[in-house]
């Protein structure tokens, strides 16, 4: 007698169990990770010159690290990464932050379950902002995004005032992404490593979809499916082993 079909469930319960047994994260300071992170942005093809920006959350008040300003992605080492305060001033290690990184000050507050940020004029999105056009979750990983990524359709210039952080931090809402009209993109992550694994899928999402263009309008997940994949794929066990590999990466390449 065969037996009886198990529900999703029980395999998805499963499989986080056996992931939580079996994939063991890799400890790093935030330091390292940050510069892990750039490394990853660079070699994935993010590198925009000096307009990226990555941040995290400081145990310090109103305060994150950020790569010091004038380095790119593909040079950072965790000695580059210094502590600014509320007004970006310097409250550890020597250079300035990037002017840019205002904005960040405002998601911050306003998120207060966001601990980094990762901007970035990588080229796909770029691509797909140029033509104003929101994501369209079409396919199954691009789901991360699905009803998580908002959409701010007028660019509002340059963002070094605080004007440009109140409306990035109120079109982001409670989204962990989102793709600014005319400039670029933002990834938010309770962990540096949620924000990263974000921006790399965000970039590859936004290549599949300008592609897809050629064959005609996108067709969207359902929603019932598209959430379903959206949590899965948004397990903590499942970020941080990709991270982790994308380490292994970097690892095999270059020396931090």
């Amino acid at each position: 007698m065969n037996a009886p079909l198990r529900s999703k469930d029980y395999f998805d319960n499963r499989a986080t169990a056996e992931m939580r047994q079996h994939l063991r994260p890799v400890q790093r300071t935030v330091q390292e990770t940050l510069a892990y992170t750039c490394r990853i942005l660079a070699a994935t093809g993010q590198e925009a010159g000096l307009a990226g920006q990555i941040s995290a959350r400081s145990d310090t008040p109103g305060a994150y690290w950020t790569l010091r300003f004038g380095l790119g992605f593909d040079e950072a080492s965790a000695a580059d990464f210094i502590e600014v305060g509320p007004d970006l001033e310097t409250l550890q290690g020597e250079g300035m932050a990037n002017p840019a990184t205002r904005f960040h000050l405002w998601v911050y507050k306003e998120r207060p379950d966001v601990n980094a940020i990762i901007h970035a004029h990588s080229p796909w999105v770029s691509a797909l902002v140029a033509a104003r056009q929101p994501l369209v979750i079409a396919q199954m990983d691009m789901t991360p995004f699905h009803d998580d990524c908002a959409f701010l359709a007028d660019w509002p210039g340059v963002p070094i005032a605080d004007q440009e952080g109140v409306l990035i931090s109120e079109a982001l809402g409670r989204k962990r992404s989102i793709i600014l009209a005319h400039h670029g993109y933002l990834t938010t992550g309770t962990t540096v490593e949620e924000a990263t694994y974000l921006s790399v899928y965000l970039e590859r999402a936004a290549r599949m979809q300008t592609r897809a263009r050629v064959y005609g309008e996108l067709t969207p997940v359902p929603d019932d499916l598209a959430k379903e994949a959206h949590d899965y794929l948004l397990k903590p066990s499942i970020v941080k082993g990709t991270f982790d590999y994308w380490c292994r990466q970097i690892d095999r390449d270059q020396r931090l």
